[in-house]
């Protein structure tokens, strides 16, 4: 008789050696991730403060809103707001104190260097709660002669003219006027670049504080033969001085240049400046 095979006995699972071994594997884990270093988190960029001068047409201040709102499409997660020198609602304190402990850049909404751009506004930013920066103006720059030859296009210049037309045309630069000589330097800046894309010439001529005013600057194209005059309306918003210039045109005026898309990418551009400036002026 053969003997009979013992049954076989079942694998013993090692049940304190796979224990250990997931712990070690553990442990390997957890110190291959303390060497990961954590996640950077970049403070919040400064908020964009746009600086209105203050008007009391109610159409300055829908214009200056849906400038504000142009600005918010083109820079999405950007805190945005709006203060105004004068006449307006925010007034420009009252819009800096309502930012908690979140830095600004503001944009002044003004079109060359003046009293309000070197010294109101920078007085404001100088009390305000947060720190503050003041960005240039807005002019001079290529984008407000852009601005200002749609502008003129939408009220009714010739979008080619003949070389008959540009010798009887020209424009005149119509601004509010200051008596620093800085802002009419800029203003006649951007009236060069104007009268290049034009191809006339473009004289500045401004509704108060400046020579020379509106007429004279009329009389002074027509006695060279320039009767074909168009006013360009050299201002951000609707306002008293936009409404006299206008109504001054012997031929077209052109709309303030309000919340056209080349002036909200200038903003947007003037805010980086004003981020990239070194030993600005803070608060």
């Amino acid at each position: 008789m053969t003997a009979s095979t013992p049954p076989r006995s079942e694998p013993r699972i090692h049940l304190d050696s796979t224990a250990h071994l997931m712990s070690s594997i553990g442990s390997r884990l957890a110190d291959r991730l303390r060497l990961v270093p954590p996640p950077v988190r970049r403070p919040a960029p400064p908020a964009l403060v746009l600086v209105a001068h203050g008007s009391r047409d109610p159409h300055a201040l829908t214009t200056v809103t849906t400038l504000m709102e142009r600005v918010r499409e083109l820079r999405p997660g950007l805190p945005v707001s709006l203060g105004h020198i004068e006449l307006n609602e925010p007034l420009l304190p009252d819009t800096l104190a309502a930012l908690g402990d979140t830095p600004a850049v503001l944009v002044p909404l003004l079109l060359g260097r003046g009293h309000h751009v070197k010294h109101d506004i920078p007085g404001v930013a100088a009390g305000a709660p947060v720190r503050a920066r003041v960005a240039p103006p807005l002019g001079p720059h290529p984008l407000l002669a852009e601005a200002l030859y749609d502008r003129l296009l939408e009220a009714g210049w010739p979008t080619s003219p003949d070389d008959s037309v540009r010798r009887g045309s020209a424009v005149v630069l119509a601004a509010a006027g200051s008596r620093d000589p800085d802002s009419a330097a800029d203003t006649r800046r951007t009236a060069g670049l104007l009268a290049t894309r034009l191809g006339v010439p473009v004289l500045p001529a401004y509704a108060a504080a400046a020579t020379p005013t509106i007429p004279t600057a009329l009389r002074t194209l027509a006695a060279k033969g320039r009767h074909r005059v168009a006013i360009a309306s050299y201002f951000t918003a609707p306002g008293r001085f936009a409404t006299q210039c206008a109504q001054a045109a012997p031929w077209i005026a052109s709309a303030p240049l309000g919340d056209h898309p080349a002036m909200a990418r200038l903003v947007v551009n003037r805010y980086e400046q004003g981020l990239a400036a070194r030993g600005a002026k803070a608060a």
